[in-house]
């Protein structure tokens, strides 16, 4: 418990570090993406961790299988509520109470703020799956706070 609580101070605080050194307009998509080079990091090292005893996947869908339930589950303490596919490299996550948006009010006004709190996610999850052979793009959305969606893009190589 006090290790969740420490996570959620630390990321509050590198989105405040990041946000303060970036300031503006122009700067608010600079601040995204420092914040996911940071997650794309952190991912990467994360799941040379979780994956070091692990054998070998055989497609992508148990990659993001894996993703979805262990690697999240590690992270965020809880799986992913919701995995869907289009069978054609779309898959969308979904998290009905994202724990980085809950310290958040749940009003509309906080909505444009909520890319800030979900960009070192986006950048973990693509890091993640980037060490494992999978390159990706990670877009997310936020519609009704807490909840949010990760749409992960698979790229052919």
């Amino acid at each position: 418990m006090a290790d969740e609580a420490l996570f959620q101070f630390l990321h509050s605080e590198i989105i405040q570090y990041v946000n303060t050194a970036e300031t503006g307009e122009s700067e608010n998509g600079r601040c995204v993406s420092k914040l996911e080079n940071m997650g794309f990091r952190v991912g990467q090292g994360l799941i040379e961790r979780f994956t070091k005893d692990t054998p070998r996947f055989k497609d992508e869908l148990d990659v993001m299988k894996f993703i979805c339930k262990d690697f999240w589950t590690s992270v965020f303490k809880k799986q992913i509520d919701n995995l869907r596919t289009n069978h054609q490299g779309i898959y969308v996550l979904q998290d009905n109470k994202f724990r980085l948006l809950t310290q958040l009010s749940a009003g509309k006004q906080y909505l444009e703020h909520a890319p800030k709190f979900l960009a070192f996610t986006c950048g973990l999850v693509r890091g993640a799956l980037s060490n494992l052979g999978v390159k990706s793009i990670v877009t997310a959305e936020v519609s009704v706070m807490p909840a949010c969606k990760f749409q992960v893009m698979i790229q052919k190589m």
